[in-house]
């Protein structure tokens, strides 16, 4: 098998090598390097050099913990290795996760209601709730989260008295010893590379590749709990005794679910029994921590069978204890299951990849079990994306979400049960545009189809899809004489010209041309097509 790796994870086990050191990359990215996943970022390393050693081998790393693990950032790593004069490539891999990110929201933007880089003319009263907008949009545009590397000192653990960290640890002499120590079999396997190899590419060759395709005989896996077996199983399987590894840290717990959905795979019998088992153990965890697992949840590939799995474990009565209010809780209507199911059915379908969005579509009928009323047999659900609003920003805040996160999820739920009909004035559309925020509108949008597809009906309806029309007219409102860089008594100033009709009849010829060509909306310009409009009426 061949390993693709980026010359920034190898030169760091050049460097501890060079010093002297065993150096091996492990963890998370070996896992993922072996089921041969694109934009790796995480990077980890263990060697059998002391923090003080670590250090001196990277100066500008840091060291701000008591277990071993020594960071380095990206931006330094690169400043060392150009201090060793060797010749960086122009692409590496904060440019290329970058190149990435950039390719991944110019997609999710194709296809999206509101594009406000297309938007030809957005309507007046919609002007600050579009700037605002802008701004969140292309915050995101030219960002993207690079961790720094992490190198930790071979070690044993001690006692896990708070269920979370160590009290203490003792560095170790072998990799076994560090391997040993790991949650799951698929994060216990190390990438040992062969010294030879890397000497001829930091050595030999002063001109660095970005990547480097490593074949069989430059590499070797170290898997002695069979990590490799489990992955092709698809098993999330813990290493050694289930119950004494949640006991060590009750995050393992979640950590092993949100492992199953974004892998794709399964929990191994007795780990699973284990959760169920030891599930309390999750009051000894963050809540920070909690909802950073959650969201890593909402954001793969099956978050539905992430909240099953919560739920079967015993999990989610701690995390989000609301939703199961909605068992067997019948709906009447359209809907053909109970306010559970639906909501599991909404998540699964719902279109957005944003975390945020699947949790408030989640959340969506949060608020129903507490409305419901039952008369001459007749359900109703009255106000219950009001109540529900409430309850979802309650549960934002409690899995630590920010502000604005809270405040999203917020909107998406109090207005999901919008209303449209063809006879609503375009005023009232810009009132639902200015109540959501022009930011939500494809949110709340794709929390709608979600919602249909999980009751059973068609994604759209000819209502949704002239409602989307009549929301993208108010970006697209036809220009008029006040779009005009120019006015009346610009051209009374500049032409000299009195009061008169002719006034008005050169500035709708102006607009005329102002429509065919947009760019000719300068000030000068037009007063000089004005100039020869004028001219040719005097002949």
């Amino acid at each position: 098998m061949q390993l693709n790796l980026p010359f920034e994870s190898l030169y760091i086990i050049y460097a501890l090598q060079e010093a002297g050191f065993e150096a091996y990359l492990v963890g998370g990215a070996v896992r993922d390097l072996v089921l041969k996943q694109e934009g790796i970022k995480d990077f980890d390393f263990a060697t059998n050099a002391k923090p003080e050693e670590i250090q001196n081998i990277f100066p500008e790393s840091f060291y701000e913990n008591q277990f071993g693990t020594v960071s380095i950032t990206h931006e330094k790593l690169l400043n060392q290795i150009l201090n060793k004069d060797l010749s960086l490539p122009k692409q590496n891999l904060y440019k290329r996760l970058l190149d990435e990110e950039k390719k991944i929201f110019e997609k999710n933007q194709k296809g999206k209601i509101i594009n406000l880089k297309e938007a030809k003319k957005i309507h007046h009263s919609l002007k600050n709730k579009a700037l605002a907008s802008k701004k969140i949009l292309d915050k995101k545009i030219f960002r993207t989260s690079l961790p720094p590397f992490e190198i930790t000192t071979f070690r044993n653990d001690g006692d896990y008295a708070d269920h979370r960290r160590p009290d203490s640890v003792v560095w170790g002499k072998k990799i076994s010893d560090d391997l040993n120590r790991r949650d799951f079999t698929i994060n216990a396997m190390a990438i040992e590379i062969n010294n030879k190899y890397l000497n001829k590419i930091f050595k030999q060759n002063k001109n660095i590749q970005e990547r480097y395709q490593l074949e069989a005989n430059n590499w070797q896996l170290i898997d002695q709990y069979q990590g490799f077996k489990d992955l092709k199983n698809k098993l999330i399987r813990t290493v050694a005794d289930p119950d004494q590894r949640f006991a060590e840290d009750a995050l393992r717990m979640l950590r092993a679910i949100r492992l199953a959905v974004q892998l794709n795979m399964k929990l191994e019998k007795e780990t699973y029994l284990s959760i169920q088992k030891n599930k309390d153990l999750l009051r000894f965890v963050s809540f920070e921590r909690i909802g950073a697992e959650m969201i890593k949840i909402l954001a793969s590939d099956h978050p539905a069978n992430g909240i099953k799995l919560l739920d079967e474990t015993g999990l989610l009565n701690y995390i989000i204890p609301e939703l199961k209010l909605g068992k067997k809780m019948d709906q009447p209507g359209h809907h053909t299951t109970d306010v559970w199911v639906h909501s599991l059915d909404a998540l699964e379908a719902c279109p957005s990849s944003d975390p945020i969005v699947r949790l408030a579509t989640l959340l969506h009928d949060v608020g129903k079990p507490e409305t419901y009323v039952e008369k001459d047999k007749e359900i109703t659900f009255y106000n219950h994306e009001v109540l529900g609003s409430r309850i979802a920003s309650k549960i934002a805040k409690r899995l630590r979400l920010s502000k604005k996160d809270v405040q999203r999820i917020f909107i998406l739920v109090r207005y999901h049960m919008f209303y449209y009909q063809p006879k609503h004035s375009d005023a009232s559309v810009r009132r639902f545009i200015k109540k959501v925020g022009l930011e939500n509108i494809d949110n709340i949008l794709d929390l709608r189809e979600g919602d249909r597809l999980g009751s059973g009906a068609k994604k759209t309806s000819w209502r949704l899809e002239e409602f989307k029309e009549r929301i993208i007219e108010q970006l697209n409102q036809p220009m008029d004489l006040s779009d005009l860089e120019i006015n009346g008594q610009t051209l009374i100033k500049e032409l000299k010209l009195k009061p008169s009709p002719i006034i008005g009849q050169i500035l709708n010829e102006l607009l005329e041309k102002v429509l065919q060509n947009p760019e000719i909306n300068k000030k000068g310009t037009l007063i000089n097509e004005a100039k020869k409009i004028l001219k040719k009426g005097k002949k």
